[in-house]
């Protein structure tokens, strides 16, 4: 690898390590240098430059794009003017060099057209909060000098790279510029020197902020507007999520994302916090993740959550029209349809914010992109006022060609895209393999299990808290299922497929059964189910999305085995509830099945429990023979595994069932004295 690639990416990584430097995703980084020309044998000039969509912070030699940067400068030549700039994008595919890397990205005109080696474009808070302030000009003056300039807000793309080029060769002693209503641009010699003269200009500008600025900038406390105290803000904000995730998804389901920081905490307790939000974002990474502005609570943290809940339902309303009367507004012939009228960020008062995205991690990030705008205002608001572009530019923006283009090619969603599954038992066995084949098909997995290390130890194999998260949960304790429910709605937004899985059994004859066994069987399973279901039920009911419940019951439902009566008899419990609850939920959308697995012996948590050696016992074979025992019994013979049991859960939920409820489904490999009736 070229040293001037090794030196740019990282440098890319350490500034996007840094959220108040660049948020994800945002801002592009550069470098010149020779290679060798595989054609000539001679030596030509290129730039590295981030690819589009790629994060700084993560960014590795396959996000870059390598471009001739004899070719790419040629483009000026034959640039046919700002209303046709669009046309430039697609002519950088001709000034690639080589195979492979990433697209380049709009902004790469700013990065080969300064005649600098390295280039930095960042959107750092303090940046920005300059940049959207109503007297930038004048500001970039008094804390810069000549160091540093001002251009004027210009949309990205080439023409405003061609105005960054200008500046740097007319002003040899620049470091960079702050570009309205946008962020920064730094350049340097080499790598480290621009890296110190991006931070030069963050720290500078942030200095200045916290210097002059004055106290107070978002205004004073509105009296009862206080944030509540921490348990009851996220009780009411697990109450809120489900009702907000449904409103969010009115046009496409959504996945969500909740924060309580300080600093969200602090705006939504301010006096000018609906004047700002509703001025909405300035840079154009901030408002493409968080729309041209937020839906805001206007009642006190006290209110009586009904009356919150009819308030949000008509604030939703107004929303959904005031959005789509700014696209009717802007709209020309050949802009992209309108993509959807829902908010993609909520604030409420003394609770936090909700944010909202096509998974966890757009959700997240479009949080993150709204808690980077807060600074952006409280900044510029202390030293003068928030002034950001205009909304004619903002619509501009969102429905840019380009973006549009960008959507389209993005891959099509798995099944299971936006749906929050939350699987009981998940730490082990089926309820793992559960989880695993859910999450691998896109759903957001929430592991519970009474167990909090194996549920964690699962939820660490699926991948990042942006796809799976555990929780602790006795299922047989109402106020342990509640909680964790409560967590699974704090960490996606809600819950829409919800497996009934965790159970436990103990092999003894009628004589030998205990009321203690008969007890925790069926307070594991059935009155588990019942409370795991019971709890679920009020948040899908709350989203109003419909939804999948499904219980992994038995062959045992069915069959009588001998030693039995008490695994037996709440697996029929299991199965009945089924039948009870899909009659009775139907007509909100939400389908409940079951799954009815037998000879689950490798791998699961209820045959290494001891129960498979009891069985055994009965069977009078060897415990390590016993998968290949329940086998032969089988129609088909063949052994069943947790895998198989999760492969009829997608099934009965991945939409090609979508008028199936009621059902039960035999994972059995053919137990013919199973067979349903």
């Amino acid at each position: 690898m070229q040293p001037e690639v090794q030196a740019l990416i990282a440098r890319s990584n350490r500034l996007g390590a840094d959220p108040t430097t660049t948020n994800y995703a945002g801002g592009n980084t550069s470098a010149k240098g020779a290679d060798t020309d595989p054609v000539t044998g001679g030596p030509v000039d290129l730039l590295w430059v981030k690819g589009s969509g790629g994060d700084l912070g993560t960014l590795t030699r396959s996000g870059l794009a390598a471009l001739r940067l004899d070719r790419l400068r040629a483009l000026v030549d034959v640039y046919p003017g700002i209303e046709r700039e669009d046309e430039m994008v697609a002519a950088f595919d001709y000034c690639l060099h080589g195979r492979g890397g990433a697209a380049p990205s709009i902004d790469t005109a700013m990065h080969g057209l300064v005649d600098v080696a390295h280039v930095d474009h960042l959107h750092p808070d303090a940046g920005i909060a300059i940049a959207a302030a109503a007297d930038g000009p004048e500001l970039t003056k008094e804390i810069f000098g000549e160091r540093v300039l001002w251009v004027p807000w210009r949309r990205p793309g080439f023409q405003l790279g061609l105005d960054i080029a200008a500046v740097a060769r007319a002003n040899p002693q620049a470091i960079g510029v702050i570009l309205g209503g946008h962020g920064i641009t730094a350049w340097g010699a080499t790598s480290d020197e621009c890296e110190r003269n991006s931070l030069e200009i963050i720290r500078r500008a942030q200095a200045f902020l916290d210097e002059r600025g004055r106290a107070e900038p978002l205004g004073p406390l509105i009296d009862g507007y206080e944030p509540l105290p921490t348990d009851e803000r996220r009780r009411r904000a697990a109450a809120l999520f489900p009702v907000l995730r449904g409103l969010a998804s009115t046009d496409r389901p959504q996945v969500g994302h909740f924060t309580d920081s300080d600093v969200v905490l602090d705006f939504v307790a301010r006096e000018k916090h609906p004047a700002l939000a509703a001025l909405g974002t300035s840079c154009p990474d901030h408002f493409l993740r968080t729309k041209v502005r937020p839906m805001v609570l206007d009642l006190p943290p006290t209110a009586p959550i009904e009356v919150v809940i009819a308030r949000l339902k008509e604030l939703h309303a107004s929303y959904r029209d005031d959005y789509r009367a700014y696209y009717e507004r802007h709209a020309g012939p050949d802009s992209p349809p309108m993509r959807g009228a829902d908010p993609a960020v909520v604030l409420v008062p003394g609770v936090g914010m909700f944010s909202f995205g096509a998974n966890k991690q757009t959700a997240r990030v479009a949080g993150e992109f709204y808690v980077n705008a807060i600074n952006v205002m409280r900044g510029a608001e202390s030293v003068s006022r928030y002034a950001p572009i205009d909304e004619a530019e903002k619509f501009r923006i969102e429905y840019w060609a380009l973006e549009e283009a960008k959507l389209q090619r993005m891959p099509k969603p798995k099944a299971l895209a936006t749906r929050i599954a939350f699987v009981t038992g998940g730490g082990s066995g089926i309820g793992r393999a559960i989880a695993h084949r859910l999450a691998a098909e896109g759903a957001c997995v929430v592991v519970a299990d009474r167990d909090a290390e194996a549920a964690a130890a699962v939820a660490a194999e699926i991948g990042t808290t942006d796809v799976a998260v555990a929780v602790a949960a006795d299922v047989s304790d109402g106020d342990a299922v509640a909680r964790a429910l409560r967590d699974a709605v704090l960490a996606f937004g809600g819950v829409d497929l919800v497996v009934n899985n965790a159970g436990l059994s103990l092999s003894r004859s009628l004589l030998d059964t205990t009321e203690a066994d008969w007890d925790i069987q069926h307070d594991v399973m059935a009155k588990g189910s019942f409370l795991v279901s019971r709890e679920a039920a009020r948040v899908l009911l709350a989203q109003g999305m419909g939804g999948d419940i499904v219980y992994i019951s038995s062959k045992n439902s069915l069959f009588a085995g001998p030693n039995n009566v008490a695994y037996g008899a709440a697996k029929a419990d299991q199965a009945h509830q089924v039948r009870l609850l899909a009659a009775e939920l139907g007509g909100h959308g939400i389908r409940v099945n079951g799954v009815n697995p037998d000879g689950v012996v490798r791998g699961s948590g209820i045959f290494a429990g001891g129960w498979g050696a009891k069985r055994a016992a009965v069977y009078g074979v060897p415990e390590e023979k016993l998968g290949e025992f329940y086998a032969q019994r089988t129609l088909l013979k063949r052994e069943v595994l947790p895998e198989h049991v999760a492969n009829a859960v997608f099934v009965l939920t991945g939409g090609e069932l979508s008028h199936t409820t009621g059902l039960h489904i035999p994972v059995d490999a053919g137990v013919a004295a199973a067979f349903l009736r």
